[in-house]
């Protein structure tokens, strides 16, 4: 017994000092400052000299954690004038709805209109659409080189890169709900950053400079902790995650990569796990052959997770997590959605059908830095898992 109350009393010394660490760190993050000391109850050796050029900054330990905040987009490219949506935007399942039944005098059952409507939610097939569905079109899109090929129905970066991967942008980039006027735009963020389950952090160890350094391990980790968020909606950087080393053991996972002038690229994850809570019915998406492609900064990184996305669990993610107002509101069909899903699925071949299971996508995203909180008897992961 005194052996637990022990433990219990040097996990809570333990906690006060990592609570006394981040508010060291809060006022130098305010004036810019991004040196730090190790995010562990002893004090760093030696703390690091701000660099003159901040992109050539080695972390302390060659160690920087950034926590997942923001969700920008699912990988659309929007232009001002619309260019990838040249014939409009898709119609709702009010719209659709309206055009099914239309208020013509006849009478027409429960189970006829709305329990059909219903059950092509939650029982999709891929017969063809009763309406036309309208694929974001063009050149260029947000993503990554998944299989190192380039082919007609790939994309163009715009940076240069060929062979983009994205068939998730031609499903959802017509669509109201998905866009920055949308309604997932408008509450996307809040959810991720609020709710405790949607919490994920990246390591990077082995970190000699953030512009250039050839070597690198990325770990992917759920974590625990709250946010210290900024006055103008915004996230500080400066505070710590704990790994949750009981229900998240299932997310950890690692792989190799490489910084080029300040922008992170990683060999494939075999698979990545992105919670999903928005209405209280949590859901995780799942990134097969994941690669990250993140722009870093000692205070924060943006960038993309892309890989080949399950169908079926982005699907239903997107039931569960959303309300029907927000799909009313957004113009997102469900039923229609998973038929152009399946439809331009292109990863993942099912060994029995050979329909393919997973679709090419990318998440747009930015984090901030925060110091990763190792259990006791770990250490960060090293290598892939």
């Amino acid at each position: 017994m005194n052996d637990v109350n022990d433990r219990h009393s040097r996990s809570a010394l333990q906690r006060a000092a990592l609570g006394l660490t981040a508010l060291a760190w809060l006022p130098l993050a305010l004036s810019g400052s991004v040196t730090a000391a190790e995010p562990t109850a002893k004090p760093a050796a030696k703390p690091a000299a701000k660099p003159a050029d901040l992109k050539d900054w080695a972390p302390p330990g060659g160690r920087i954690g950034y926590v997942l905040w923001d969700e920008v987009s699912w990988g659309l490219r929007e232009t001002p004038t619309k260019e990838e949506c040249p014939n409009g935007f898709n119609i709702g399942p009010r719209e659709q709805f309206a055009e099914e039944f239309p208020k013509d005098g006849k009478k027409r059952t429960l189970v006829e209109t709305q329990l059909k409507r219903e059950a092509a939610i939650w029982d999709p097939d891929t017969t063809p659409d009763e309406f036309p569905f309208y694929e974001a079109t063009g050149k260029y899109a947000i993503g990554v080189n998944l299989d190192g090929k380039d082919t007609p129905e790939d994309f163009e970066s715009d940076d240069g890169r060929k062979g983009i991967d994205n068939q998730l942008f031609r499903v959802v980039g017509c669509i109201r709900n998905y866009r920055k006027e949308g309604e997932l735009g408008i509450i996307t963020t809040k959810w991720r950053a609020q709710k405790p389950f949607n919490r994920v952090t990246f390591e990077i160890t082995g970190v000699d400079s953030l512009k250039n350094d050839p070597d690198v391990t990325v770990s992917y980790y759920r974590t625990l902790d709250t946010l210290l968020a900024g006055p103008t909606g915004n996230y500080l950087p400066g505070g710590s995650q704990r790994i949750d080393e009981r229900w998240g053991k299932r997310f950890i996972i690692s792989a190799k990569g490489r910084i080029v002038d300040g922008v992170l690229e990683t060999e494939p994850f075999k698979e990545i796990l992105v919670p999903e809570d928005g209405m209280g019915d949590p859901a995780i998406n799942i990134f097969k052959s994941a690669q990250l492609r993140l722009k870093l900064t000692p205070e924060s990184a943006e960038g993309v997770l892309a890989g080949y996305i399950d169908v079926e669990q982005w699907y239903y993610a997107m039931n569960t997590s959303w309300a029907t107002h927000h799909a009313a509101y957004g113009q997102a069909s469900a039923a229609s959605i998973y038929k152009a899903l399946r439809r331009l699925a292109d990863g993942y071949p099912d060994p029995k059908t050979g329909q393919n299971t997973a679709i090419s996508g990318a998440l747009d995203m930015r984090l901030t830095q925060v110091y990763v909180i190792h259990p006791e008897s770990e250490q960060p992961a090293s290598g892939a898992r």
